[in-house]
């Protein structure tokens, strides 16, 4: 598929706009090469690209009202913050070029955000305070305006610090108008790992984290009954797909839609239907294996952008991957397994036909084998390739830190967001940009971009995020189409918020 650009008239700026410009007013200038300045948000430039985007003159509106609820999973009575007291968020949705103007209400004690996750859109709307914006302070409105640039499965969740490890996300489907799938129904999926409010908070586990394990001897495995949970950490979750240890963090709760698996969701459809799956995986710590027991997915598009069709047993998700597959429904229930990778758990839904008996969850297989692949390792639709083009600027992000200190790192570096262009990697619009991420630690990291969509290799799947494995090495390209100042991270919740991040920062 082509996305064509319709030129429209010079906009002035949005009221997002405007807020950034006050946090520009008030801080020190930004570092930059010496003879060139940095693309703030503020410049018109970012308003320039905007009015350059598909337009449908349509306008897709919601308000989002942060907050905190109450609710109950696996018996345990929650305390939790959500978007409009729902532990499942609106799902929003749009066509490619719709105007989505979002209002956040934050009802909470402390300032929020939201970002667009794999959207290439305007900067001044990515939602990343201190970068991109102010933070929504607690008793105060913010106003998202912006078009959706292109189609797929997306999500939106808080960029303040933990608090996506609450219920402060949501799906955020973008239609094509010239949708080239068949199918007749679809299911949006959100996969989750839940502690808040049965075991602890988020904070309470990045405080625990930050003390690192450097004192904790030879306690890193969990012996014949698998992982072994010591106060929040889980010692012993192995993944051999994952090239090691699979996350760190314990949960006591899965969730599919917001359910656990005491109640698992279930959707209805008739035998023979084709249903689209679109899957998210909004977890902090966990990737998971999804697939569907006796039965092959077929794997349409990853991170929004179509792929090859290719037949799986099961495709592992990192954390802020999104998957689309199609499946053929047979009578009766069949069980759509998202298994935690490593750590010996899992979430389910169930499709239904309305006939026979949902099966027990003792009954479901506890692992998926055969051909399993991760998104990073499919083959783009040509019509989403990159025109073949040498690169202009190379930057290697050598992803770097550990456990014993929980010092995660980029090229050695903990990013500080009072400082965020202390060691920033510096492009400029129109280059070819080819990025390494060169993993020297022990553990994986799905590694994320704002703003812009990367391709793996010369033919490998269009991505914002990708899984890289211990050891690994994974390149990837993009087109610095899209100015402004951008974030990329690890999308494991934790190693963020301890310093593997870091900014690809336009020059003029």
């Amino acid at each position: 598929m082509t996305y064509h650009l319709n030129r429209r008239s010079f906009l002035g700026l949005s009221v997002a706009t405007t807020a950034v410009a006050a946090l520009a007013a008030c801080a020190p200038a930004p570092s930059a090469p010496a003879g060139v300045s940095r693309i703030l948000p503020t410049d018109p430039l970012i308003t320039a690209a905007e009015a350059q985007r598909a337009s449908t003159g349509k306008t897709v509106s919601q308000t989002l009202t942060a907050g905190p609820l109450s609710t109950t999973r696996a018996g345990t009575d929650i305390t939790t913050w959500g978007y409009n007291g729902s532990l499942v968020a609106p799902t929003l949705r749009g066509s490619v070029g719709d105007q989505l103007t979002v209002t956040v209400a934050n009802k909470l004690t402390e300032s929020t955000s939201i970002h667009w996750h794999g959207l290439a859109m305007r900067n001044d709307a990515d939602g990343v305070p201190g970068l991109t914006q102010e933070p929504v302070d607690a008793g105060t409105e913010y106003l998202y305006d912006f078009k959706l640039p292109h189609p797929g499965t997306y999500w939106y969740h808080s960029h303040v610090e933990m608090q996506r490890e609450r219920a402060l996300y949501g799906a955020l489907i973008i239609d094509d108008p010239q949708e080239p799938l068949t199918y007749d129904k679809e299911w949006v999926i959100v996969l989750d790992d839940w502690l808040d409010g049965v075991t602890g908070t988020p904070d309470d586990v990045i405080k625990e984290l930050s003390k690192g394990m450097g004192g904790m001897g030879g306690m890193d495995h969990g012996g014949d009954n698998g992982p072994m949970v010591m106060g929040h950490m889980l010692m012993g979750a192995t993944s051999d797909f994952l090239g090691g240890d699979a996350g760190d963090v314990a949960y006591p709760l899965h969730l599919f839609n917001g359910t656990s698996a005491e109640k698992p969701e279930t959707f209805t459809a008739k035998p023979g239907d084709r249903i689209r799956l679109r899957i998210i995986n909004a977890a902090g710590d966990t990737a998971y294996r999804i697939g569907v027991p006796n039965q092959q997915l077929t794997v349409t598009h990853t991170d929004g952008f179509p792929v090859e069709h290719t037949e799986v047993d099961a495709i592992v998700l990192g954390m802020g991957e999104r998957i689309d597959a199609l499946l053929t429904v047979s009578g009766g229930y069949t069980p759509v397994l998202a298994l935690a990778e490593g750590k010996a758990q899992m979430a389910y839904g169930l499709l239904s036909t309305g006939t026979g008996g949902a099966p027990a969850r003792a009954d479901l297989p506890k692992t998926l084998t055969g051909k399993v692949v991760h998104g990073g390792q499919l083959t783009a639709d040509p019509a989403v390739l990159l025109a073949a083009k040498a690169p202009d600027r190379v930057h290697e992000l050598r992803l770097t830190g550990g456990m014993a200190n929980y010092d995660w790192g980029i090229n050695g570096h903990r990013f500080d967001m009072a400082k965020p262009f202390e060691k920033a990697f510096d492009i400029q619009a129109g280059e070819r940009v080819e990025v390494k991420f060169v993993n020297d630690t022990e553990m994986w990291h799905p590694m994320h971009i704002h703003g812009h969509t990367f391709q793996i290799g010369e033919t490998g799947a269009r991505k914002d995020t990708v899984i890289v494995l211990p050891k690994e090495t994974v390149t990837v390209q993009f087109d610095a189409d899209n100015p402004g100042q951008w974030l990329t991270h690890c999308h494991n919740a934790f190693h963020a918020e301890r310093g593997m991040m870091g900014v690809f920062s336009y020059l003029r």
